[in-house]
């Protein structure tokens, strides 16, 4: 893409790189339009089964918004900022069909906190920070009510009006955070082990278990589980749903088609 974000494909894994170190890898307008670029690349390439999202080393996983270029450009413009981007709070992420890993290797705050809402998986750095800190810059985060159903609605409370940073280990208590890990290497190392997982698995699968998971976080319980068997419909009727069974019986690793 560009020097400041990312993109590597390899055995069916999309790796995509924030990669603004200096700035703590904030979300410029470049950073943040060609994330929305890569989420419609990513559903437009069969070859992707799973993508894990991650960040030049630098302490933060991201620091959300470039508040330096959101000054400039009102400065020049008189515009605020998000009417320069594409996807102000990143929403179209949240609609990628094949799963999403969030690899963190540093502290997250404001739109970090927002990717790492919309990423399916977390693996974070056991030391870090978690906030949204909105609140103490004069901003806001629609983006972050989807949390309501995440956590716990005081920790939720807290975290949108005091503008605080908490200790990851809270979150991972919390079960929002899968695994922490006590460094870089180690946060990229397991979640490239779950993508390898993941993309093993039979992609009609994975796919409608991520879509129905959010359908059912976005209905409720029983519209969810009524829209679940709609969706996993494709799934059982699919080649894939033969080709598991068969494969268990021979004793053999499945050969997935997607189909």
């Amino acid at each position: 893409m560009t020097d400041d974000i990312k993109v590597e494909k390899a055995d069916g894994i999309a790796t995509v790189t924030i990669n603004r170190p200096e700035q703590r890898n904030a979300l410029n307008i470049e950073v943040s339009n060609g994330l929305s670029k890569i989420w419609e690349q990513v559903d437009l390439d069969p070859h992707v089964r799973v993508v894990v999202l991650t960040s030049a080393d630098c302490g933060t996983f991201c620091a959300g918004m470039d508040l330096k270029e959101a000054a400039r450009k009102k400065q020049e413009t008189g515009d605020d900022i998000l009417t320069f981007l594409k996807d102000p709070f990143h929403a179209r992420m949240r609609r990628v069909k094949v799963p999403i890993i969030a690899a963190m290797t540093g502290g997250l705050m404001a739109g970090g906190m927002l990717l790492s809402l919309n990423c399916d998986i977390r693996v974070g750095m056991a030391g870090t920070k978690v906030g949204i800190t909105e609140s103490k810059i004069g901003r806001g985060s629609p983006w972050a009510m989807p949390l309501v159903w995440m956590l716990p609605q005081p920790l939720v409370m807290e975290l949108v009006l005091t503008g605080n940073l908490f200790p990851i280990e809270r979150f991972h208590d919390l079960g929002f955070i899968n695994h922490l890990e006590p460094d870089p290497d180690a946060v990229r190392a397991r979640a490239f082990e779950l993508a390898g997982t993941i993309r093993d698995n039979a992609p009609l699968s994975v796919a409608a278990g991520k879509l129905s998971i959010l359908t059912a976080m976005s209905a409720g319980s029983d519209a969810g589980l009524e829209a679940a068997n709609r969706i996993y419909h494709t799934a059982y009727n699919s080649e894939d749903s033969q080709e598991g069974p068969r494969a268990f019986a021979e004793k053999r690793k499945p050969v997935w088609k997607g189909r």
